[in-house]
Order: C-alpha cells, then structure tokens, then sequence
C-alpha cells in the first residue's frame, strides 16, 4: 500500500512539474535516476530484515531512569 501511494505522488510532483513548467525534482540523467531507484531499492529492503530481528541487546538499554538491568 506505501508503494502505491508513494508511486502516485511521484506522478502527481511529476504532472504538477510538468504543468507548471517548472524543472522536476529529480536527476535528469539515467545514472542519476538508477542512484535513486538503488537507494530507495536498499532502504526498503534494510527495512524489512532489520524490522523484524529479536533485540538481543534489551537488557543493555537504560529506559527511563538510565540504569540497565545488569
């Protein structure tokens, strides 16, 4: 659902830009785009392994008060 609605902003900024005829926010040379698709591609997938890891390090983690378990 995040995908879908973060793909038709795209096009909305992109329609807007375009109707407006001011520059679109966004590299205008293919390597600059793949950068883009490639950070995006990268932060979605560290998102979604790291999301779901057990914290083994609760113990360590101070909370409120600063003082660990330990």
């Amino acid at each position: 659902m995040k995908i879908a609605l973060g793909l038709l902003l795209a096009l909305a900024i992109g329609v807007a830009c375009r109707l407006a005829t001011i520059p679109l926010p966004a590299p205008p040379v293919l390597i600059g785009a793949l950068l883009v698709v490639a950070m995006s591609v990268g932060y979605t997938v560290t998102d979604h392994f790291a999301a779901h890891r057990k914290a083994t390090t609760k113990r360590h983690c101070g909370g409120p008060t600063g003082k660990t378990s330990e």
